[in-house]
């Protein structure tokens, strides 16, 4: 299911709702559900799709994420590679929980960037 309100766009695929928001300087990109390998490929789908927009500052807010495994890290780490080869970033905002604990025992929170805010 998809819907778009106020120049925001919002789809839903099995476990997970990804709401797309572009910025004059950067897009932010909340998840509210399970990021898992059935789910993994919608985010990577929006990753590359605001890649080729020219997006390469992206905000993931993860407040409402519930899961991750590591198919969504996978493509969390991807895509942060890819944005920093063109002087980009990939900041994660609002980890906890499940996500916490995977970046803490993989040691790669150290390779995202978390800010207090989702402003530009």
């Amino acid at each position: 299911m998809a819907a778009v309100v106020a120049g925001v766009y919002v789809q839903e695929v099995a476990d997970l709702d990804v709401e797309v928001e572009r910025g004059r300087c950067r897009a932010l990109v909340r998840l509210d559900g399970d990021l898992d390998k059935l789910t993994a490929p919608l985010l990577k789908e929006w990753l590359v799709k605001l890649y080729t927009e020219g997006f390469v500052q992206v905000v993931i807010d993860t407040s409402r994420l519930e899961f991750c495994d590591s198919s969504g890290l996978w493509v969390l780490v991807e895509h942060r590679r890819r944005v920093a080869e063109h002087a980009g970033s990939l900041r994660l905002v609002g980890v906890h929980g499940v996500l916490q604990r995977v970046l803490d025992v993989t040691r790669l929170g150290a390779a995202f960037d978390s800010v207090a805010s989702a402003d530009c």
